[in-house]
């Protein structure tokens, strides 16, 4: 069974689409060839993903993700991604686009984390947000629960 969680650690906020954006990391799962085992999204404040910066990365700086990959195997996807929705949402605020566009574009960011792509060098960063502005597209192309398909 594959599973995908949303969880909220020390903030509140509703998931916009939340069926339509399971369906959709699916799909780009599928896509990339791998199996859904599970995957975990821990929405959280700046001041909480810090924390985890600092304690399992030894990092003292603020970011909007931290991926976990928890697999056991090359082709299978398990993970805990950390989103902080405090950066998200500055992050979109600065760039001008909506809030539910930059957090599918965070979202899709993990998984391809998990899929293995790196964001490095200049090189494995173009390349990630090539797959996340492809993903981003496929995400209006997926059926909405209930939809009968012909």
């Amino acid at each position: 069974m594959t599973l995908i969680h949303y969880f909220f650690e020390d903030i509140s906020y509703k998931i916009v689409h939340p069926i339509k954006t399971k369906r959709w990391i699916r799909s780009l799962v599928n896509a990339e060839g791998f199996e859904l085992n599970s995957i975990n999204f821990i929405f959280c404040s700046d001041e909480y993903l810090l924390q985890i910066n600092r304690e399992y990365l030894n990092h003292d700086y603020y970011t909007d993700i931290i991926t976990f990959d928890n697999s056991e195997s090359d082709r299978e996807i398990e993970g805990d991604i950390f989103i902080s929705l405090d950066r998200v949402f500055e992050n979109a605020r600065s760039e001008s686009i909506q809030e539910e566009e930059e957090l599918r574009r965070v979202l899709a960011h993990g998984v391809l984390h998990l899929c293995g792509y790196d964001d490095h060098t200049d090189e494995e960063q173009s390349q990630m947000r090539a797959k996340e502005n492809y993903y981003l597209q496929q995400f209006n192309k997926v059926v909405p629960r209930g939809t009968k398909l012909k």
